[in-house]
């Protein structure tokens, strides 16, 4: 199966780029180019059910920003639908000062544009296939983030009670930024069950992706930045 990609960007050269690296992979295929946020929000309402699955979308542009971009493809609103796309974070800077708003507009993964093409493909893939795609520096961000904000918030702590035991666990795992084969080798149990654990985590509490799972965590208490 084809995965379906469109690049926004105000930068010419950054689109053409990305298109030749993704393009000369077998099972990806750019379908499309913005200009900006609002037009990337346009392209997909235009291009409907045969539009992408993953937007590479830069953070700072004008018009719209990628965050306002990220948040109306991804949330449903009253005024918006959910589009069902997959939104790959792009930026110049590890420690982005927008990082964290972008994952909290609803971005499935951050890659730095200095990436090489086979890390670029495979992020797609990664976030295509479902997956958050952390990188290191992003989760180091995500934590001084929650460091600075305090106390977690009670109302989100009691939702941790419909989650069972072993769900509570993987969640920890999850925030972490392990994936599924590295949690069930540290739980000891197949991989297949990590997968179950993660998709019955995400449908108790409402949430998109292991990005939303990783913030939850963090938002709840349920894991506390070392040191803090």
């Amino acid at each position: 199966m084809t995965i379906r990609v469109l690049i926004a960007d105000d930068q010419q050269m950054v689109r053409q780029g990305f298109t030749v690296l993704l393009d000369a992979e077998p099972d990806i295929e750019v379908i499309g180019h913005a200009v900006d946020g609002r037009d990337a929000v346009a392209k997909v309402a235009e291009l409907g059910p045969d539009g992408p699955d993953v937007v590479l979308m830069d953070i700072r542009m004008p018009e719209m920003s990628g965050i306002e971009a990220t948040r109306r493809l991804t949330q449903t609103t009253e005024d918006t639908a959910d589009t069902g796309v997959k939104v790959l974070v792009l930026t110049t800077f590890n420690l982005d000062e927008y990082v964290y708003d972008a994952l909290l507009a609803g971005a499935s993964g951050f890659l730095l544009k200095d990436a090489s093409a086979g890390q670029l493909a495979e992020a797609v893939r990664v976030v295509a296939a479902g997956d958050a795609l952390l990188a290191p520096g992003v989760t180091r961000r995500l934590i001084t983030e929650f460091a600075r904000l305090g106390a977690p918030r009670a109302p989100t702590m009691e939702r941790l009670g419909v989650l069972t035991e072993r769900e509570t666990e993987v969640l920890a795992l999850i925030a972490q930024g392990l994936s599924n084969a590295e949690i069930a080798e540290q739980l000891v149990v197949a991989e297949q069950t990590v997968k179950t654990h993660v998709g019955r985590i995400l449908v108790k509490l409402d949430l998109r992706d292991r990005t939303q799972a990783a913030i939850f965590a963090y938002e709840s208490g349920l894991v506390r930045p070392v040191g803090y």
